[in-house]
C-alpha cells in the first residue's frame, strides 16, 4: 500500500533507456505530453511541466532504470510538502514497463492525480511513442 498515493503500471513501445531519456529531456517530455516542459536532468535539478502547473526537483537518477522526484502542482495546499514520484523503467518484450509510484499526495487529491497520469501523460505518450518513424 502507498501512503496517500498509488502505483500505476503502463507499457510503451520503446526501450527503457529511450523512455528514461525522453522523460528527462525538456523537448522530448513536451512532445510526449503535448505540453511545455523545462527540465534540468541532473540530481538536484529543477523541473516544470504543463506550463508550470507541475514543478519539483529530481532527487535520484539511475541511468535508464529509475527516476525519483519531489513533485507538486499549483493545486497543492501552500503548507503541503512535496509528494514523491518514483518511475521505474524495465524491459518488457519489445518495449518498456513503466511503474509509477506516486506517494505523499494531499489526501483529497489522490484520485484526481491517479486519473491525471492516465489522461495527461500515459494516453498522449502512447500516441506519441506509438507513431511509426519515417
Amino acid at each position: 500500500m502507498v501512503a496517500n498515493g498509488f502505483v500505476l503500471v503502463a507499457e510503451f513501445p520503446v526501450s527503457p533507456t529511450k523512455l528514461y531519456r525522453a522523460w528527462l529531456s525538456s523537448k522530448s517530455h513536451a512532445a510526449m505530453s503535448g505540453s511545455p516542459a523545462n527540465i534540468d536532468p541532473r540530481p538536484g535539478g529543477k523541473f516544470e511541466a504543463w506550463d508550470g502547473y507541475i514543478s519539483g526537483t529530481t532527487l535520484e537518477l539511475d541511468e535508464g532504470k529509475r527516476i525519483v522526484q519531489a513533485w507538486r502542482t499549483v493545486e497543492f495546499p501552500e503548507a503541503a510538502a512535496d509528494s514523491r514520484l518514483e518511475l521505474v523503467f524495465e524491459k518488457s518484450g519489445a518495449g518498456t514497463r513503466l511503474t509509477l509510484t506516486h506517494s505523499g499526495l494531499p489526501k483529497d487529491q489522490v484520485d484526481d492525480y491517479r486519473q491525471g497520469w492516465e489522461d495527461s501523460y500515459f494516453k498522449p505518450m502512447r500516441r506519441y511513442l506509438g507513431r511509426k518513424k519515417s
